[in-house]
C-alpha cells in the first residue's frame, strides 16, 4: 500500500500573450526596472475596470483540451481574498468551481504513462501576483524584502492535480512531460525565469495534508518532496501529530519550514466578480479551437516516425526541444531530406546548442540557419562533400554566417572521387601502416582504420565508399 500521496499545482505564465490578462501592460515583465510595468488596473485602484485579455481564454482552452478536461459552455470569474504583499489589490481574480459554473477545464487525465495516469481536478485562468525579493539571507529571516509588481496581472493558468502521485521522481517525470506539451502547443516558453513554478501538497495515507511553496524549479521540487516524505514519514511511525500546514521550502538549507497555518476554502471568501460578468464561450468555441491548435508531442512524434521515417530515438530528441523540432521542420520545408536534416542537426548542430542551451534563444541567435542546414544536407547528397567536411563546414558556418557553398569554393573541399588521386593516398597509409596492413588481411574490422587513416589523410575529403573498396582491393592484390 502506498502511504504517501502527492498532488501538485502548477502555475504556468501564458508567456505568449504581448499584455496582461486584465490590462494592456507588456505580459513580457522581465527586462524591466522594477514596478515600471504597472498601471490603474492591475495596481488595484479604485473605479478601475478589468478587461479580459480573449486571447488568454484561448490558451488556456487549449490546454485545458491537451489535458483531456470538460470544457464548459460559460465561465465566471471570482475574486480570492487575501493579504499579502505581492498582490496589490488585497484580492486575486481568479476561477472557482461553484454556482454550477467550472474553470475553463474540469476532470481531465494525463497519461504518465503506460500504467499510470494522472487525474487533473481543474485548470484555470487567474492573474499572477507580483514577486517578493528576499534578502541574501532567506525568506526566513524577516528583516526586509522588497516588492515589484511589474508581474502583477500577468496571465497565469493554474493546473491542479488529484494526489495520484506516490513518488518524487514520477512528479519529475509529469513536469518535464506537462513543460513540452505547454512549448508545443505554443501557451509558455518554459525556459523563462518563473514561467513555471509548482507548489506541491504532500500527505501520509489518512493524514493532513502539507503544502510546500517557494520551490524554484523542477529539481528542487523534487528535493522538496523526498525532504517532506522523509520528514511526515519519521513523525507517522512516531504516531506524531502532522499539521495541516503551509511550508516554505528553503534551497539553501534544503529543508521545509512552516510558514503559517493552511488556509481553508472559506478563508478566502470567495465572491463572483462583479466587474466580469458570466462568459459564453459557445458550442463551437472548442471545436474551432482545435482545428487550429498545434500538434501535441505525442502527435508530432507520431508524425516523425510515419512521414520523416525518422527512428523513435530521433524523433525523441528533436520532440523534447521544442525549438530544435522546429527547426527541423524549417529545414525541411527548404530540402526535403528529413533523415539526413535530422542526423546532422543531432549528431553535428547540437553540440553548439548544448553550449548555449541557457538561452531561452539558443537557435534564433545562432549563425548557422535552416538555409545553412538544407544547403549543406543538399552538398553531402550530391556527393559534393563527405560527412567529415560537412561538421568541419558547419564549425565555419557557426562563426561566420557564411553559405556552405561559400565555404566549398573558398577551401576547395570537393569530395575527392577521382580514384587514381585516392589510390596514391592509400598507397601512402599501407607504406605508414605495415602493421595495420598485416591485422586488416586477417581482420576485416581493421580496414576501419586504415580507411580512417586515408579519411584523415585527405583532410575528410575522401570519398569513403570508394575509399573502402580500393582498399579491399589493394589488400587482396597483396595477398596474391
Amino acid at each position: 500500500m502506498n502511504l504517501v500521496m502527492i498532488g501538485l499545482e502548477i502555475h504556468a505564465q501564458i508567456t505568449a500573450l504581448k499584455s496582461k490578462l486584465f490590462c494592456s501592460c507588456y505580459g513580457n515583465y522581465r527586462d524591466l526596472r522594477p514596478n515600471t510595468n504597472i498601471c490603474e488596473i492591475c495596481s488595484g485602484l479604485p473605479g478601475t475596470l478589468p478587461i479580459i485579455n480573449k486571447k488568454a481564454i484561448e490558451y488556456a482552452t487549449m490546454t485545458s483540451v491537451a489535458l483531456g478536461c470538460k470544457v464548459p459552455d460559460k465561465i465566471m470569474f471570482y475574486r480570492k481574498n487575501y493579504f499579502y504583499p505581492d498582490l496589490p489589490k488585497n484580492f486575486q481574480i481568479t476561477q472557482y468551481n461553484v454556482y454550477g459554473f467550472s474553470s475553463i477545464g474540469a476532470d481531465g487525465l494525463f497519461e504518465l504513462d503506460d500504467s499510470k495516469k494522472i487525474r487533473i481536478t481543474r485548470v484555470q485562468l487567474e492573474e499572477d501576483p507580483g514577486r517578493i525579493a528576499y534578502s541574501e539571507e532567506g525568506m526566513n529571516v524577516r528583516n526586509s524584502a522588497l516588492v515589484d509588481y511589474n508581474r502583477a496581472g500577468a496571465a497565469l493558468i493554474e493546473i491542479v492535480t488529484e494526489p495520484d502521485f506516490n513518488d518524487p521522481k514520477e512528479v519529475r517525470v509529469f513536469l518535464n512531460k506537462l513543460s513540452l506539451m505547454l512549448e508545443h502547443i505554443g501557451v509558455c516558453d518554459t525556459l523563462l525565469e518563473g514561467a513555471v513554478r509548482c507548489d506541491v501538497n504532500v500527505s501520509m495515507k489518512g493524514g493532513n495534508k502539507v503544502e510546500i511553496k517557494n520551490i524554484n524549479s523542477f529539481k528542487e521540487v523534487e528535493k522538496a518532496i523526498n525532504y517532506e516524505v522523509t520528514r511526515q514519514t519519521s513523525m507517522y511511525n512516531r504516531n506524531l501529530k502532522i499539521e495541516y500546514e503551509t511550508r516554505h521550502w528553503d534551497d539553501r538549507k534544503k529543508i521545509t519550514f512552516k510558514a503559517r497555518s493552511k488556509e481553508e476554502e472559506h478563508d478566502y471568501r470567495y465572491f463572483p466578480e462583479p466587474d466580469i460578468p458570466v462568459i459564453v464561450l459557445g458550442n463551437n468555441f472548442v471545436s474551432t479551437l482545435k482545428g487550429y491548435m498545434p500538434e501535441l508531442p505525442n502527435e508530432r512524434f507520431n508524425r516523425y516516425v510515419s512521414k520523416y521515417k525518422l527512428t523513435e530515438h530521433t524523433s525523441n530528441i528533436l520532440i523534447n526541444d521544442k525549438k530544435l523540432a522546429d527547426f527541423f521542420e524549417s529545414c525541411v520545408k527548404i530540402y526535403f531530406s528529413p533523415v539526413e536534416i535530422a542526423n546532422v542537426l543531432i549528431t553535428d548542430l547540437k553540440s553548439f546548442i548544448d553550449n548555449n542551451s541557457e538561452s531561452t534563444d539558443y537557435l534564433s541567435n545562432m549563425k548557422v540557419k535552416p538555409e545553412h542546414i538544407a544547403e549543406l544536407v543538399k552538398l553531402i547528397e550530391g556527393n559534393m562533400i563527405s560527412r567529415l567536411t560537412a561538421k568541419d563546414f558547419l564549425i565555419k558556418i557557426a562563426e561566420s554566417g557564411v553559405s556552405p557553398s561559400e565555404v566549398l569554393n573558398s577551401t576547395n573541399s570537393f569530395k575527392i572521387v577521382d580514384e587514381k588521386t585516392l589510390k596514391e593516398a592509400i598507397d601512402t597509409v599501407f607504406d605508414n601502416e605495415a602493421s595495420a596492413v598485416n591485422d586488416a588481411r586477417n581482420n576485416p574490422e581493421a580496414i576501419n582504420y586504415l580507411l580512417g587513416k586515408v579519411m584523415k589523410f585527405t583532410k575528410g575529403r575522401a570519398d569513403p565508399k570508394i575509399a573502402a573498396s580500393l582498399i579491399n582491393i589493394k589488400l587482396r592484390q597483396s595477398e596474391n
